[in-house]
């Protein structure tokens, strides 16, 4: 397995430094993933753990995901102390090398020989062993800048699933069970983000949307929407022929669609606003004219009258403050 697949797999099967298949990633890897924002410390136990961000890029072909990620490199490098013009001129370079051909590491300078090592570990060149002193760019180092790479496949028809290359592959009915017919880890585990895996068979997998699937998933920041495009993108050809004959938008059964927009919807029922506390009037007189006020000018939030106290916003509490002391002093 690639080193590029490796940092992949530890995306969507993160919480140790190895990919699900045991081959571990770097810590510049992780370092890097985390700066994006492509994954972020997990609150309770501090475990590395995929964002809204992350899984949009998962989507993304792997040209863009590399060129995305090497970006975020990049911004790093004066932080490691490397020349920022020399690494992005190095990786240019190796844009246009020969594929298959070796290429001398003799006569670089120390921060490109780490540079070097950086990009060993992210799959964009290959070294048979650590100090050797030849290297060969990878085809993610050659078509990283190629107008002709557009070909690139997906993460979820990333080499690893010639059977589901060129079509959908995911069937999801009624009851909301889910059905992949795929063998790629990749995409399993990308399935499992939000879906309850129950059966795994060669080639087939089997899963269910759950509240609690789903729910996981909103609290890693992944949203309904991006779970509907997701299945939408890889629906199997039998799902669009269903769906098409009843002339819906959606390849997908529209209760499933609408059951995930409401579990979403439950995480969304209370705002947030920011504001200030009036209580403790002396008299019913006082809070009517101070609420009445509050109101006429728009910054009003809540108001009970029977126990005298109101909220109004944090940006229209000066002005009702000023107002409270003209009042006070009689002199409104």
């Amino acid at each position: 397995m690639s080193r590029w697949r490796c940092v992949l797999h530890y995306m969507v099967g993160a919480g140790s430094s190895k990919g699900m298949e045991g081959e571990g990633i770097s810590p510049d890897a992780v370092r890097i993933l985390l700066h994006a924002n492509l994954m972020k410390r997990d609150e309770t136990d501090g475990s590395p753990v995929i964002t809204r961000q992350g899984f949009q890029f998962l989507l993304l072909d792997t040209q863009a995901q590399v060129w995305h990620f090497m970006l975020q490199y990049l911004d790093t490098c004066e932080a490691r102390g490397l020349n920022l013009p020399e690494c992005l001129s190095m990786l240019f370079q190796l844009s246009f090398s020969t594929l298959g051909r070796d290429y001398s590491s003799e006569g670089l300078s120390p921060g490109l020989l780490t540079f070097l090592q950086h990009l060993r570990e992210f799959g964009l060149v290959y070294q048979r062993k650590r100090k050797e002193g030849r290297f060969y760019p990878t085809r993610l180092a050659h078509n990283i800048t190629s107008k002709n790479a557009s070909h690139a496949t997906t993460l979820a028809q990333d080499q690893e699933s010639n059977a589901t290359k060129d079509k959908g592959y995911i069937i999801v009915e009624t009851n909301y069970r889910v059905y992949a017919y795929t063998d790629s880890n990749l995409q399993v585990a990308l399935l499992g983000l939000f879906t309850e895996l129950l059966y795994r068979f060669p080639n087939l997998v089997v899963g269910v949307l759950t509240r609690d699937s789903v729910r996981q998933a909103f609290r890693g920041g992944i949203t309904a929407e991006q779970i509907i495009s997701y299945l939408e993108q890889h629906a199997h050809p039998t799902m669009l022929t269903v769906e098409q004959t009843i002339n819906t938008k959606s390849s997908l059964p529209p209760t499933v669609v609408d059951q995930i927009k409401l579990w979403e919807n439950e995480r969304n029922r209370f705002t947030y606003t920011e504001g200030v506390v009036y209580n403790q009037f002396l008299s019913q007189a006082d809070f009517i004219t101070l609420r009445d006020y509050a109101q006429s000018i728009g910054v009003m939030i809540w108001q009970n009258e029977r126990i005298r106290t109101m909220v109004v916003t944090k940006n229209g509490h000066d002005d009702v403050k000023k107002f409270w002391k003209r009042y006070s002093k009689g002199g409104s």
